[in-house]
């Protein structure tokens, strides 16, 4: 489930400067030296009962928590549910540092997954038999859930990227839906031209989009080894989406409006926001966000970089993590492999969740699954071709979310003065890579 993209949270970043020196990505008191957790010994857990402490915004956590008592009624969850975002991560943080009140079950985006495992603050789950699970899941979920043989999350959604776009707009000015992001900014300057009101799209900078698209260019900026990490956004990769973006940049053509604001359902329930690159989460948003505009929208594949390719990427998603200190290893591991990759599923997605796992996305009934919003069209034919096509080589860095966080300070400023997107994506780079040296970490020049 998308939402706004975390600032900066002090706690965490202090939890990495204590961290440094002493770790490296893969290892956690619960890792590596951790004696195999098999089967039987979750089953005798389960016969004995106890309470699982959940923290997660996920709102269809509730059937599941509820149903898995019910399953197991010697266990009790206590899902703890009203923070979400900076709240939520703060808490975590807080509970981590002060190592009292750690919940046994907390929901971690995965672009902050890697800033928890490196500082020791999640189980390693393969001694529970996690690896396992592997072939269950798309390949970007797995693999920001995983580090080598370690794995730190089970993957509980995926955002694999679509394009909806406004087919009453489209139709009305006679323009073709764009197959490749060429044909987009043409499409954004007929749009434009037509209705000066009309935009293809609202970006006001936001670092979520930005690394995502990066992530379908084919760039790929991070490269992170356990303390050792380098920031290059020079790539090939990089100068197609600064390219293409700064053309539309240059001539006006995006409403400078941020996303999730009253500006922006406006756009999108009126027309002048015609399109929107977005992760396959979005539906749902739209359902209750724009209500005046179903049968309006519709959903495409992404625009390829180059025509004829299929690479994809995602926009947001989450996991289920077991933090070291956290209690009722076995039932904690229980309830998250039932959330996500058991019996919780099917749940969560006849509930509107979306996915990760290729049994729910590869099905016919998932597949043919109308939305009504959408015209009837059966939509998630396009999401799941989009998770297959998501490449799985993309990393964050272990400290995401202060960068997320310095984003508008610097490549941000293309979009409000004469600021170039790709000078602007060096002085991100840059300053990058000033707080990962400064919190001591091995950056590569």
């Amino acid at each position: 489930m998308r939402r706004k993209t975390s600032r900066l949270l002090r706690g965490i970043a202090l939890l990495s400067a204590l961290a440094l020196g002493s770790t490296a990505c893969g290892g956690s008191d619960d890792g590596s030296d951790q004696k195999a957790v098999s089967a039987s010994d979750i089953q005798a857990a389960l016969k004995k009962g106890g309470t699982v402490t959940v923290w997660a915004w996920e709102p269809t956590l509730k059937t599941v928590a509820a149903d898995f008592e019910k399953k197991y009624p010697k266990v009790k969850i206590n899902l703890v549910s009203e923070r979400s975002g900076d709240k939520h991560y703060t808490a975590l943080s807080n509970a981590i540092s002060a190592e009292k009140g750690v919940p046994d079950v907390a929901q971690v985006e995965y672009f902050a997954l890697s800033q928890y495992a490196l500082t020791k603050g999640l189980t390693d789950l393969a001694p529970f038999g996690a690896g396992k699970l592997a072939s269950r899941y798309t390949p970007g979920p797995w693999n920001a859930v995983s580090e080598g043989e370690a794995v730190y999350g089970l993957p509980m959604d995926s955002g694999p990227m679509a394009l909806f776009y406004n087919k009453t707009v489209f139709d009305k000015y006679k323009i073709a839906v764009p197959t490749t992001w060429d044909e987009y900014v043409d499409a954004a300057r007929k749009l434009h031209k037509a209705d000066p009101k009309v935009y293809i799209a609202n970006d006001a900078g936001d670092a979520g989009f930005t690394t995502s698209m990066l992530w379908q260019a084919g760039s790929r900026p991070y490269k992170v080894d356990g303390t050792k990490v380098k920031v290059d956004f020079s790539d090939a990769g990089a100068k197609k989406y600064t390219d293409t973006w700064q053309k539309l940049i240059d001539e006006k053509l995006l409403a400078p409006i941020n996303g999730w604001t009253d500006d922006w359902y406006k756009g999108l329930g009126d027309g002048t926001i015609a399109t929107l690159a977005s992760g396959a989460w979005m539906p749902a948003n739209f359902v209750t966000g724009v209500p005046n505009a179903a049968g309006d929208w519709r959903a495409a594949p992404m625009p390829a970089w180059t025509k004829g390719d299929k690479a994809s990427a995602e926009n947001g998603g989450s996991s289920l993590t077991l933090p070291t200190l956290g209690k009722n290893k076995e039932l904690a591991y229980a309830f998250a492999e039932y959330a996500n990759a058991g019996d919780g599923v099917q749940t969560r997605v006849k509930q509107g969740a979306f996915p990760a796992t290729t049994a729910e996305l590869q099905s016919t009934e998932f597949q043919t699954t109308k939305f009504d919003y959408f015209g009837g069209q059966e939509a998630n034919k396009i999401f799941a071709e989009s998770a297959a096509n998501v490449a799985s080589d993309w990393s964050y860095l272990p400290f995401q979310q202060y960068a997320n966080s310095i984003f508008n300070d610097t490549v941000g400023k293309a979009y409000v003065s004469g600021t170039k997107l790709a000078d602007g994506l060096k002085a991100w780079q840059d300053a990058s890579v000033k707080y990962g040296e400064e919190q001591g970490f091995t950056v590569e020049k």
